[in-house]
């Protein structure tokens, strides 16, 4: 009986741990907090996005070029296996807009709580409480060979008390972001010390900073159907279409934290990045002059006009940048103001001056190079019985429940694979 030691207790660990202990290894799962799944507990906004209904071609391009990784491995636990998964140990499902997948109860304590309770009930020793402080692993070569020839295998966990042997060690440690989850990069020291390449941590999935003094005063407002273009020196490089949310900071919400992840991958950050909000994306600029002009027959004031428009928290901001007095009675306003007001509609523009910090991002972009991981088994190319899962590859994709997938199959295959490797 192969035995495998698995470090780290989020949505990757414990699908390894499952999926080990259903192929025979004996398993033993380490992490650092009081209990299993306290990122996954959060996730979702204590909703879970457990999966996406998304076709497999469409879910690879998600994650844009770095999706092939993936490829073989979604084919082995697919999003209809962490469906199947999940209503065969009491969670049923639901689909929402988008294809974003969550339990009906609307609960992740209930995801997590049920992965939890189907691998102590499959008998894997749950070690809560455990800092790792490293991998044990040495070279392992044939009788009277040295150097050339020999391979790095991994034989164990070191912890304080000593090291916990092992036939395979899965790596699940998670990414950086929120790190009082558990979350602290320790899995990147570790493929480090081994010899792996990390590619640099960013965020990803994150809200986005924004410059103008009126941004706080739109602090709670949630806009629903609108359009969000991101402009790097005035050219568009993306677009979303949906919901979002004004901070005090600046922007966030579903679209907005897909855009923040192409705005991470800028190399360099230009000059000038700006976010372009489309108020009326369902309207042309012709329509909407239409409108205005039979509108503005009237005798209403400007101000209260602009509630059958917009939403009432945004009509100041929105009266303010269009430069026209709020008394001002409809009728009376000129061709060149009521042009302004469609330019605001269709083009309501803000100044993007970065992302939040680390520990405030859903995703980490970057971790250990797939180039070193077997994309069939998720083992180490370079040390023997060494498995990743999860946040510490250098795998993310746009929001929508794609990367929590991401984690459970990789935790599969990677579980399936090391409990085979004692054989």
């Amino acid at each position: 009986m192969p035995k495998v030691v698995i470090i780290g207790g989020g949505a990757a660990g414990l699908l390894a741990a499952g999926r080990a202990a259903e192929c025979g290894a004996k398993v033993i799962l380490l992490e650092r907090n009081s209990i299993v799944g306290r990122k996954l507990r959060i996730t979702g906004k204590g909703r879970c996005n457990v999966t996406n209904t998304a076709e497999k071609a469409d879910f690879i391009a998600a994650f844009g070029p770095d999706g092939k990784f993936l490829y073989g491995a979604y084919s082995r636990f697919s999003n209809q296996d962490v469906i199947d998964l999940l209503e065969r140990l009491g969670v049923p499902t639901k689909v929402e807009r988008g294809g974003r997948v969550f339990p009906k109860s609307d609960s992740a304590d209930d995801v997590a709580n049920a992965l939890a309770k189907w691998i102590k009930d499959l008998g894997v020793d749950v070690r809560p409480g455990t800092k790792v402080q490293g991998l044990a692993v040495e070279d392992a070569c044939e009788a009277g060979e040295s150097g050339e020839g020999c391979t790095r295998r991994v034989t164990g966990v070191k912890v304080f008390s000593g090291v916990i042997p092992a036939d395979a060690v899965i790596l699940a440690t998670g990414g950086i972001t929120y790190p009082k989850t558990g979350s602290t990069g320790d899995g990147y020291r570790m493929g480090v010390e081994v010899g792996h390449t990390v590619v640099p941590p960013a965020p990803s999935l994150t809200a986005l900073d924004a410059k103008e003094s009126w941004v706080p005063d739109l602090e709670g407002l949630s806009l629903k159907n609108v359009s969000a273009a991101l402009l790097v020196n005035g050219k568009r490089v993306a677009k979303e279409q949906g919901e979002m949310l004004f901070t005090h900071f600046g922007v966030s919400g579903p679209i907005v934290l897909t855009l923040s992840k192409v705005y991470s991958s800028l190399t360099e950050y230009p000059p000038s990045v700006s976010l372009s909000i489309n108020l009326k994306p369902g309207v042309t600029r012709e329509q909407l002059d239409e409108r205005l002009i039979g509108d503005f027959t009237r005798t209403v004031h400007y101000k209260n006009y602009l509630s059958e428009l917009l939403p009432r928290m945004l009509i100041p901001v929105f009266t303010r940048l269009s430069m026209i007095p709020a008394d001002t009675s409809i009728n009376k306003v000129t061709a060149e103001q009521r042009k302004r007001i469609i330019d605001l509609l269709l083009d309501f523009r803000m100044t993007i001056t970065g992302t939040r910090p680390m520990d405030e991002a859903i995703v980490t972009a970057g971790g250990v190079s797939t180039r070193e991981i077997d994309p069939r088994t998720m083992e180490s190319k370079l040390v023997s019985g060494l498995y990743f899962a999860g946040e510490v590859v250098d795998v993310d994709a746009v929001t929508g429940g794609f990367n929590l997938q991401a984690a459970f199959t990789m935790g599969w295959v990677a579980g399936e694979s090391a409990a085979g490797s004692g054989k």
